[in-house]
């Protein structure tokens, strides 16, 4: 995730000079400067990379696991500028906690990433903390713009962006494997049947992104009356097909919520 945002910020041509970036090991921080140009520091090599990266820092985008967001916090805190604002990547790491670990009046932006952003066809939502101004918002919105859309919502609907946007490009996927396996049942060469699958998923998601496009009308001109696309849905229909994604996309939320419960239990004293 955290590269296919830096190659989003990258793609929207914000200068390599001005990046740094942090990584636990030597060899992959030989990778990224060798495949984007920028600087970056190893941990295994310096201690204290993610405090060297930081003290300069305009923006300081944290991606790391959600386990390790405090942590992180905690170790750059006292380096940060007092103007820096602090943008987290992380699923399911609530704003207060971030703020808790940063010195008071910390500007502080959760965002729900996903990775097309890599493409520059990502969709990011983004939520503000109690001290972030609108100029903050306006700048991290303007940095991330090079990795697609990006909006501006609630935290409090932070798990649902994640449970439609967030973990959404897995599902399109699972349904290009299903597609894939049909389609090599049907007889297929197992490879021409990815190809198929894969191709018509890029295909259609073109069509949804196109002004105004609407996913409804866009499959009922597809659906002839009686035709092999109706019975096809109608399949799916009978199967409560509409009714298993709903659940897994319940599912997906309410694990974040549970993620959160957890981080949020663990700094009790």
């Amino acid at each position: 995730m955290n590269e296919a945002i830096l190659g989003g910020i990258l793609a929207g041509g914000f200068p390599p000079e001005l990046i740094t970036a942090t990584v636990r090991r030597s060899e992959r921080a030989g990778q990224l400067r060798e495949r984007h140009g920028i600087t970056v520091l190893a941990e295994s090599e310096d201690a204290g990379a993610n405090r060297t990266a930081a003290e300069s820092a305009d923006v300081v985008i944290i991606g790391v696991k959600p386990v390790g967001v405090r942590a992180m916090l905690e170790d750059v805190a006292a380096t940060l500028r007092p103007e820096a604002v602090v943008v987290s990547v992380a699923a399911a790491v609530p704003l207060e906690l971030m703020e808790a670990a940063l010195p008071a009046g910390t500007q502080v932006i959760r965002t729900m990433p996903n990775t097309p952003a890599k493409l520059g066809r990502g969709v990011t939502a983004l939520a503000p903390g109690s001290a972030a101004t609108a100029d903050s918002v306006k700048l991290v919105r303007s940095l991330l713009s090079g990795t697609g859309r990006v909006f501006e919502v609630r935290e409090d609907q932070i798990n649902a962006v994640g449970s439609v946007s967030g973990s959404g490009p897995a599902y399109a996927f699972y349904l290009a494997e299903a597609m894939a396996k049909a389609g090599a049942d049907l007889g297929l060469d197992p490879e021409l049947a990815a190809l198929l699958a894969a191709e018509t998923i890029a295909g259609a998601g073109a069509m949804l992104a196109e002004p105004e496009a609407d996913a409804a009308a866009l499959r009922k001109a597809v659906t002839s009356p009686n035709g092999t696309t109706e019975a096809a849905i109608g399949v799916f229909d009978a199967r409560g097909l509409p009714g298993i994604i709903a659940g897994g996309m319940h599912a997906a939320a309410d694990r974040s919520a549970e993620i959160t419960a957890g981080l949020s239990a663990a700094r009790q004293p």
